[in-house]
This record gives structure tokens, sequence and C-alpha cells, in this order.
């Protein structure tokens, strides 16, 4: 089964960076957001959910709830994983792509990917993490937000 995922965050004008994947990315920016706002990993967590029929993260997680105030988007993948584990369910493979124009994350991929891998139970070499510009195009062109766009196969576990 597969699935698709995408979140987008505005940036602040100022901060001291921002969680991206798992990983700290300073930065003279923050994101808004209810949680840490990692757009790779909420996206993830739609895929996964969405491959599975299992709704969305914002129906997992909803923003209205104060428990999810300021929290560690690593925390929902965790738990998007106990979602898919109680139908048998896990991931196979993962694709991410990051679409942002500043800062620069390519010394932070492979920690992404690490990052990532283990809080899936993948190996890493399951775990893609690729980084494009919006070519100077709209909010995210002007450095004014950071999306991402999530793909995943999930499969049935056999005992």
């Amino acid at each position: 089964m597969t699935g698709f995922g995408y979140d987008i965050h505005r940036f602040t004008d100022t901060g001291t960076g921002f969680m991206l994947g798992g990983v700290w990315i300073p930065a003279q920016v923050s994101v808004i957001a209810h949680s840490d706002g990692d757009v790779a990993i909420h996206a993830l967590c739609d895929a996964l959910l969405g491959a599975a029929g299992l709704g969305d993260i914002g129906e997992h997680f909803p923003d209205s709830d104060l428990q999810f105030r300021n929290a560690a988007s690593a925390i929902f993948l965790q738990k998007t994983m106990e979602i898919l584990a109680k139908d048998a369910l896990r991931p196979i493979n993962i694709d991410i792509s990051i679409v942002l124009e500043q800062p620069k994350i390519s010394p932070y991929k492979e920690e992404m990917r690490r990052i990532l891998a283990n809080l899936c139970r993948l190996d890493i070499r399951r775990v893609s993490i690729k980084a494009t510009t919006n070519e100077r195009v709209g909010c995210i062109g002007r450095s004014e937000a950071v999306a991402a766009f999530a793909v995943c196969q999930i499969e049935y576990i056999e005992n």
C-alpha cells in the first residue's frame, strides 16, 4: 500500500532555527506551528496513516489538543508507528522531498535519514531525503515557508 503526505509551515522573521526530519537546523528563522513544526515528519505521518487508510495527522494529533502544544514531532511519528502496528502494518520504504530556499540542508540529510530510519525501524537504505528549492516562486521561493512531500509504502507484518 502506498501513502502520500504534504505539510507546509510559515517561517517567522526571527528565530534560532527549526526542526526538520528530527534534526535541529540552525537558522535565523523559526517555524510557526502548534507543535515543533517539523514538516518532514508531519508529511511522513500523513503518508503512513494514509497508506493504512487510518486518517491523517490532524485527526490523531489535533492542534486543538493542548497535550500536543510544542510537542516534538518525533512523538507523532512514534505514535503513528504504534497505530500501524496495532493493524499489523509496517513501512517498507520512505521518500521525502523538502522544499525551501534557505538554509541549505545538505549537511543534515544523512542525520535525518538515520533518525527517521530508527524511528520507523527501517534500514537506512530504505529512507530517502531530498532537498530542492522553489526557484524563488511563491511563499517558499521568498523564503517565507518550508514544505515537505512524503511517499511511503507499507505492508502487513507476517508472523
